[in-house]
């Protein structure tokens, strides 16, 4: 059994078939839409778009549209499932003594307290500050944010003198590099002398 090849299985023959659209009936073309984006959805996954998609065979229904997403990356944001991950600097008065700091999120800048004693690299969450989920909108990941100190490149001659007399009365590595240096226990490193081709 084989298909007609004047009807296509149709059952009809158009004679004087339209110069456009070749006796289809349909004339293809190209058409600008509106594709509402809802909130969560990742990378790679579709949405569908109802009736904009081929016409149906016979007079039936037009299939669906889908479009494909594609999310660029964000400066500041990374995504991993439904939580978000982001690193806020802190200055060193704020990871020694404490304070607010501001933090950007999806929904705008908020503020974070830090606690005194805070060590760089430390990892906080801001719950419910995440991706919301496709399925509830209820539902939202979180955010976790790395505290980094930031070192000063460059301090004027006062900064400097206030952080000599930090590090004297905490009694860390430059005080105590200062105390081995009066005892004399300085190691300095020694070039190797070079020996000769011959060597009695």
């Amino acid at each position: 059994v084989q298909t007609c090849p004047d009807c296509g299985g149709s059952g009809k023959i158009i004679k004087d078939k339209c110069p456009d659209c070749g006796g289809s009936g349909y004339i293809a073309s190209r058409k600008k839409i509106k594709v509402s984006i809802p909130a969560g959805i990742d990378n790679g996954q579709s949405v569908r778009i109802r009736e904009k998609g081929e016409p149906g065979v016979g007079g039936g229904p037009r299939g669906d549209l889908l479009v494909e997403v594609l999310v660029s990356s964000h400066p500041i944001f990374q995504r991993q499932d439904y939580d978000i991950f982001s690193t806020v600097p802190m200055s060193y008065a704020v990871s020694a003594l404490g304070g607010s700091i501001v933090i950007d999120t999806v929904d705008g800048k908020v503020i974070y307290d830090v606690k005194a004693g805070t060590a760089t690299n430390t990892r906080v969450r801001l719950r419910g500050k995440g991706v919301p989920s496709l399925r509830d909108k209820n539902v939202r990941g979180d955010h976790y944010i790395t505290l980094v100190t930031q070192t000063p490149e460059r301090l004027s001659k006062e900064a400097k003198e206030l952080l000599t007399q930090f590090d004297a009365l905490t009694g860390d590595s430059l005080n105590a590099a200062k105390r081995m240096k009066e005892q004399g226990t300085t190691v300095e490193e020694e070039t190797p002398k070079k020996k000769g081709f011959f060597k009695r």
